[in-house]
């Protein structure tokens, strides 16, 4: 039996070697045939040059500059979020921090020559829509976090605590727009826009960071994790729906248009909750077992997420709007939802996400504020969105009932706005409503009121564990 296969091998390599020669014969053959055609002509305009010139024209082009970017601004994600997670700080702040030290703020102050090596203007626009591809799924992932059972269940002590952490900052909000907008907002912004949007932004509560915080420490299923979750789900929905009506407002060209962009979004927002969303849990039910967990269900909730943001997109409101709702309404099973973030998570954030850091920090120049006049400015803004977020949720959790020190940390965790701030200036910078200045400022106060969480939390049980 051996005998027979070590034939059988030998044949096998004998005609192995009969086909290498006959393809070595075949092409000289042809060439040799060939060689008598002549040169074809060259249609290019220059020589293509040495090989040398080769190669770096190769590592210049579109291609090869966003992979370029796409490697530094992944490597830097990284190293700063391992540092902050050793200082305590969740990993996205580092992220952040990464976005604007890749920026002009500091890599394009002292290395100039580098920064538009890796960041030429021609290519930010190729980044900037990668980006929002990765900032559509994770505002997917932040609907699906929000838990609308967890909601009703906490009842009006929670919506009391979030509407206040709301309506006091947007109130102080477009009250500073009254000093901020002659000098700050861009020409042909209307006051009412930038007033609106102002308020806004002082009013965001970055749900997921939170979560996360509040994770790390294990005070999730605590009664102050629990009521800061539900405070902040109940924020996250109120403060997108004003979002919305904000940017349909800004957007429209009229009255009617307006009216019109804002029936729009109720009627889309009425048919995902009410006919969409009954639909995808009595499928998700059907396919359970084998069926759930394939890339069929991963395409399709993908083509779901995507189509639900093109429809709000060019309604007039925002592509993130749909996939925040998209995420909303998706089934209640605590198993699918898990499986669905596990799945487009880890992508999003790994890869996505630190794109759209980047082209934050890219726009982030804290260089125009370059004299004690705009620092000024700017921590006044950051002193007025501490007091109206973390006052107004202090006081009213005070009067629900809580003791001052939960209701100190219940101020703090509603004051951090993180990655969610930074979606949402974004969006204001885009539609015109934002200078340079002012979007510096305000980015400098997602990044303090974000860094501050952490290290009040950890003063709030020193302090409670010592009069224990």
């Amino acid at each position: 039996m051996p005998s027979d296969f070590s034939f059988l091998d030998r044949k096998h390599y004998f005609v192995y070697v009969l086909m290498l020669l006959f393809f070595v014969a075949a092409v000289a053959l042809i060439l040799w045939l060939g060689a008598g055609f002549g040169t074809a002509p060259h249609t290019g305009t220059e020589p293509y040059g040495s090989w040398t010139a080769s190669l770096w024209q190769n590592f210049r082009a579109p291609v090869s500059i966003l992979l370029m970017q796409i490697v530094v601004i992944v490597t830097a994600a990284g190293l700063f979020s391992r540092l902050f997670r050793r200082i305590g700080q969740p990993p996205v702040m580092g992220e952040m921090i990464a976005g604007i030290v890749l920026g002009p703020s500091v890599l394009g102050f002292f290395f100039p020559q580098v920064m538009s090596f890796i960041f030429p203007p021609s290519s930010l626009e190729t980044l900037r829509l990668l980006s929002q591809i990765g900032v559509v799924l994770f505002m997917f992932v932040v609907g699906m976090e929000l838990n609308v059972r967890h909601v009703k269940e906490k009842g009006s002590a929670a919506v009391m605590i979030s509407h206040a952490s709301i309506i006091v900052p947007f109130v102080l909000g477009t009250g500073l727009a009254l000093f901020l907008y002659r000098g700050l907002a861009p020409p042909g912004t209307s006051f009412s826009a930038f007033a609106l949007f102002i308020g806004v932004a002082m009013s965001i509560t970055a749900f997921p960071v939170l979560a996360r915080i509040l994770e790390d420490r294990g005070l999730t299923q605590t009664n102050l994790g629990s009521i800061a979750l539900t405070c902040a789900a109940v924020d996250d929905v109120t403060a997108w729906c004003i979002l919305a009506l904000v940017i349909a407002l800004v957007q429209a060209s009229g009255i009617a248009v307006s009216l019109v962009t804002v029936v729009f979004t109720l009627l889309f927002a009425a048919a995902m909750i009410f006919v969409v969303r009954p639909q995808l849990r009595r499928m998700v039910k059907e396919s359970t077992g084998s069926h759930v967990h394939t890339r069929r269900v991963i395409a399709g909730v993908l083509a779901f997420v995507l189509v639900c943001a093109l429809i709000t997109e060019t309604i007039g409101i925002h592509a993130l709007f749909g996939a925040f709702i998209a995420g909303v309404v998706m089934p209640p099973s605590a198993d699918f939802r898990t499986f669905l973030r596990d799945r487009l998570d880890a992508f999003s954030a790994a890869a996505l996400l630190p794109l759209f850091f980047a082209f934050t920090g890219l726009r982030t120049h804290v260089g125009l504020l370059n004299n004690w006049q705009s620092w000024a400015i700017c921590g006044v803004i950051i002193l007025v969105a501490i007091a109206g977020k973390l006052g107004g949720s202090m006081l009213m959790s005070r009067f629900t009932g809580m003791g001052w020190s939960q209701s100190f940390s219940i101020g703090v965790l509603m004051n951090t706005r993180g990655l969610v701030e930074l979606v949402v200036l974004n969006i204001g910078y885009d539609l015109g409503i934002l200078s340079g200045r002012i979007f510096a400022m305000m980015v400098l106060m997602a990044l303090v009121t974000t860094f501050m969480t952490g290290p009040l939390l950890s003063l709030v049980n020193i302090r409670a564990k010592g009069t224990t």
